[in-house]
């Protein structure tokens, strides 16, 4: 079984917090490379395609970091459509969000949201999370399906 390199692909509007972010996640030592895009419909045909099959993600490893709120979509669009698709449903997605709403929480954990991270967050603790992924992808070995 080899491992192929995990990606990140952080879909974030706001260019000041992406920015933060990926400082955040390059001093937490981890050097996997960031797709980042501004929109949900960018995001969105970069992880499913443009014809939104999914096909492909099929052969990628990915890690998602999602805003709840983009100007063309929300974020609980992305994480339903990443979800339901075959390709990408594996895919662990962690949601960067300024909502701290109690059902928003329970309704992005029950669509399969991994991590759900409330901005503007608590640097240490964001550290903390980003070091603890960044261990999680160290050691996330994707097997290769034939």
């Amino acid at each position: 079984m080899n491992a192929r390199p995990v990606s990140i692909v952080m879909i974030e509007d706001d260019e000041g917090h992406a920015r933060l972010i990926e400082r955040n996640i390059r001093r937490a030592g981890v050097n996997n490379e960031i797709a980042s895009f501004r929109n949900g419909t960018d995001g969105l045909r970069y992880l499913l395609g443009a014809d939104g099959s999914g096909e492909e993600s099929a052969q990628r490893s990915m890690l998602i970091l999602l805003d709840l709120n983009l100007p063309d979509m929300t974020g609980v669009d992305i994480l339903v459509k990443v979800k339901e698709n075959k390709h990408t449903k594996r895919s662990p997605v962690i949601i960067l969000t300024t909502t701290d709403d109690e059902r928003e929480i329970k309704r992005c954990y029950d669509l399969g949201a991994n991590v759900y991270i409330t901005k503007p967050v608590n640097y240490e603790s964001f550290a903390n999370a980003i070091q603890q992924l960044g261990l999680f992808l160290s050691v996330m070995q994707v097997p290769v399906t034939d």
